[in-house]
């Protein structure tokens, strides 16, 4: 009896031992297949190194090449590839537009050297810059800022020379207040624009509209709300329109029009 639990326990201890040998060899014969992770081909981009604002001249360290996606390059990004002398082409250059740390440099945000002034730059298409004079009681306090929009009103003597006031231009964007083109200060906070001009962006018949009633009267400036100030076309501007008899101009708001004397 005693040799036959002996004989049991020898037969499972060897059962035991093979079924380890058994396992192990199957988890050894197992190799681990490791997944080659595709390469990501890069180019070099030339980006911004450090914030660049609006109006502001570009310098070489303000410049970096930059590693950037082969796949995301498009026509508009600037490449060592292409152009290897980038940085010194664009140093000088004039930022026609804010540009961020880490941001490629594209060229229509910036205004190259010899291409003309700043100001035609950051202009669209078809549109002009018209400067008047302004103040703080006619300018909102000095709360109007350069990019804001508002209505220009003019006041003028009327018939039994009463003053009068008319809204003749509506939705317009102001450019720039004095020589401010950027409505943030060097610490990137908002602050007021006291000045004596400010630069509306308007169209060829707005600009005509706006030298005639500088003649008339006094303007000033009404500054929108940012809800208000869209420009979709759903905002029907107030206009003078330049006709009729000489000395006379047509003033048309919301469809009705009426002739108003400019003779004093």
């Amino acid at each position: 009896m005693k040799s036959t639990r002996i004989i049991v326990l020898v037969l499972a201890l060897v059962a035991g031992l093979s079924a380890a040998w058994l396992a192990k060899g199957m988890l050894g014969g197992k190799k681990q297949v490791k997944v080659a992770k595709p390469k990501l081909e890069t180019v070099k981009v030339l980006t911004a190194s450090s914030d660049i604002s609006l109006g502001n001249t570009i310098e070489p360290n303000s410049l970096k090449w930059q590693d950037w996606p082969k796949a995301a390059v498009t026509a508009s990004l600037v490449t060592k590839e292409k152009q290897p002398k980038a940085i010194k082409d664009f140093t000088g250059a004039t930022a026609r537009a804010s540009i961020v740390s880490g941001e490629p440099i594209l060229t229509r945000k910036v205004v190259l050297n010899g291409k003309g002034g700043f100001m035609s730059a950051i202009l669209p298409a078809g549109m002009r810059a018209v400067s008047t004079k302004i103040s703080a009681a006619t300018s909102a306090g000095g709360f109007i800022l350069p990019n804001d929009r508002v209505d220009v009103i003019l006041t003028r003597k009327g018939p039994s020379k009463r003053f009068v006031s008319d809204s003749i231009l509506s939705n317009v964007r102001v450019l720039a207040i004095d020589q401010k083109i950027e409505d943030l200060d060097d610490k990137g906070k908002s602050k007021t624009a006291v000045g004596k001009t400010a630069t509306l962006e308007l169209s060829p018949q707005q600009a005509e509209v706006l030298a005639m009633a500088q003649r008339m009267g006094t303007l000033s400036l009404a500054l929108r709300s940012l809800k208000d100030a869209r420009d979709d076309g759903s905002d029907r501007p107030t206009t003078l329109e330049i006709g009729g008899r000489k000395g006379s101009v047509t003033v048309l708001r919301y469809g009705v029009s009426s002739t108003v004397n400019t003779n004093r």
